[in-house]
């Protein structure tokens, strides 16, 4: 059943302020998903506070547009198109589908992205999933911070066992 202009307009505020709601938002067409994957992966957005939704493609042009992403048709993209919003990641909507695709060959696509309202091409989207989480990100700062004063300490210890074992060997000596 086709939709009033009323609930139209109702569809793009709530997009609208989705967008500004969302750190990043991607696109991605998922033609040969079944409706057990589609709930598979909303739940598995979910989980990273990011939402999957299915909007006609007239609607996203006009978000578009509001965005001044003008450049960016997304009518001449065959199949079906979800935006999936990441609301407390950047990465995360686009390291999840990118996961999802490993495991459903073909079934799902980047399309491409908005990030920090610059529209991001096919290759740039596939660019961000392959980025590591901030969890991964802060281990490696917490690492390579780590590193000297491990490398300090280690080095602090070997000098007092070496004054150990000279002391040992004196004492044995007598």
């Amino acid at each position: 059943m086709a939709k009033t202009k009323e609930q139209k307009k109702e569809i793009l505020k709530s997009l609208n302020k989705k967008l500004a709601d969302s750190k990043s938002v991607i696109f991605a067409k998922f033609n040969q998903l079944t409706v057990k994957e589609n709930e598979d992966l909303r739940k598995q957005l979910k989980q990273e506070e990011s939402e999957y939704y299915v909007a006609k493609k007239t609607l996203l042009n006009l978000i578009f547009k509001d965005l001044k992403l003008d450049n960016f048709n997304i009518r001449n993209i065959e199949g079906q198109i979800a935006a999936i919003f990441g609301y407390k990641d950047e990465v995360a909507p686009a390291r999840i589908v990118n996961e999802f695709k490993k495991t459903h060959n073909e079934k799902i696509d980047f399309v491409g992205g908005i990030l920090e309202n610059k529209f991001l091409s096919t290759e740039e989207t596939q660019f961000l999933a392959e980025l590591p989480s901030k969890q991964e990100l802060y281990a490696k700062i917490v690492g390579s911070i780590n590193a000297p004063v491990s490398g300090l300490v280690n080095v602090m210890a070997g000098n007092l066992r070496s004054l150990v074992y000279v002391l040992k060997a004196i004492n044995n000596r007598d």
